[in-house]
């Protein structure tokens, strides 16, 4: 049959042979005999049954799992700052937003929407975010901030400053529009990568009551944290963490916030052995890396932004507090780019950090005309 393919052609074979050698005079090859039709089903039985447990196997080892294995051994391997087990989950962003009225008072729980609903069947991406406040708001001429939260979990809350948020239902007395003076803290479900990555992090360096990689575990722990390192920079006895929030402040090069900070620092002072004098937790301190690039080939729009994509993905992976940069893993990100067919790398000395705190971000790339 064309759909057939070799290996269950063989396990049919096999127990073709299997039926000769059982049954002596028996043969299973003759076409449309009962045996043939025999053998043959249960050769494809034999098969899928093989097949089942090749994909079986793969479940049962975290780093080839599939999405929902791969959250069983979630529950089963990390405990997050929030209680939670398994894969972090998105969570609601919040700040403050701006009510202008004439003494009239907001009620806790009003929604808001953040831009315009648009009609059904419509073809903007734009995502509409409801939102609600927290306390009753007593408003003013002037103006007067109050204390919200998204009811949508994601990212997709994060709102910049001065966003405009109809309120709805109206309330008397109320301007319908008010302002975000800030909205941040909404955060992405965990990707199956990050999972996968945490889930092997806890099984490669189990707990060890405060060793250096425990502190990175619970820095990880923490909604929104995507890579961590700690390390002894203020002397014996002490403990400082460094982290990063990739997806969350994307804006600012991952870099956290002063809230951030203290997230990851409460549930560090949760988790660490009381023995340790000092833990300090901050965020890397940036050192700009600025490349210089000659005589590209080829000399394009497109591959200038391959160059960037991949000497960024490079950063990711390779940069760390205290990290050289070699001159080498640029050349060989700028290589890796796909349309890039041969340069010359005019910065071709290797990037030292300043210090064990600054870690290397990309500034610009310089081209050279020829």
């Amino acid at each position: 049959m064309p759909w057939e393919t070799p290996a269950l052609r063989e396990v049919r074979s096999l127990v073709r042979d299997s039926i000769r050698a059982s049954l002596p005079g028996a043969d299973a090859n003759v076409p449309n005999s009962v045996l043939r039709v025999l053998s043959d089903n249960q050769g494809a039985l034999c098969h899928l049954t093989l097949q089942y447990i090749d994909w079986l196997a793969l479940q049962l080892l975290p780093d080839t799992a599939e999405t929902e294995w791969l959250d069983r051994h979630g529950q089963i391997w990390l405990v997050n700052a929030d209680g939670s087990k398994g894969r972090k989950l998105a969570t609601l962003a919040h700040g403050t937003a701006r009510f202008v009225g004439d003494g009239a008072v907001i009620p806790a729980h009003t929604q808001m929407q953040s831009g315009v609903a648009m009609p059904a069947g419509s073809d903007s991406p734009y995502n509409v975010v409801t939102f609600e406040t927290l306390e009753d708001i007593e408003t003013s001429i002037g103006g007067v901030n109050g204390s919200i939260r998204a009811l949508d979990p994601g990212s997709f809350g994060n709102l910049p400053a001065d966003s405009p948020l109809s309120i709805y239902p109206p309330v008397p007395g109320v301007e319908t529009i008010a302002t975000v003076v800030a909205m941040t803290g909404g955060t992405d479900t965990e990707t199956d990568e990050q999972l996968r990555d945490r889930i092997l992090r806890r099984i490669q360096k189990p707990p060890m009551g405060g060793a250096v990689h425990d502190y990175e575990a619970w820095a990880l722990a923490v909604p929104g944290v995507t890579r961590a390192w700690a390390g002894v920079e203020m002397g014996i006895g002490t403990m400082t963490v460094r982290f990063l929030m990739d997806d969350l402040r994307a804006a600012d090069d991952g870099w956290p916030q002063q809230e951030d900070i203290i997230a990851v620092a409460d549930y560090i002072d949760k988790m660490r052995p009381v023995t340790v004098k000092d833990c300090f937790v901050l965020a890397p301190v940036k050192q700009f890396l600025d490349i210089t690039i000659a005589e590209l080939v080829p000399d394009t729009e497109e591959a200038k932004a391959e160059i960037e994509a991949s000497v960024g993905e490079m950063l990711k992976v390779q940069a760390a507090p205290g990290q050289t940069i070699y001159a080498a893993w640029i050349s060989y990100a700028i290589m890796n780019a796909p349309s890039v067919q041969s340069f010359r790398l005019v910065t071709d000395d290797d990037v030292v950090m300043q210090s064990v705190g600054h870690m290397a971000v990309l500034e610009s790339i310089m081209y050279e005309l020829p």
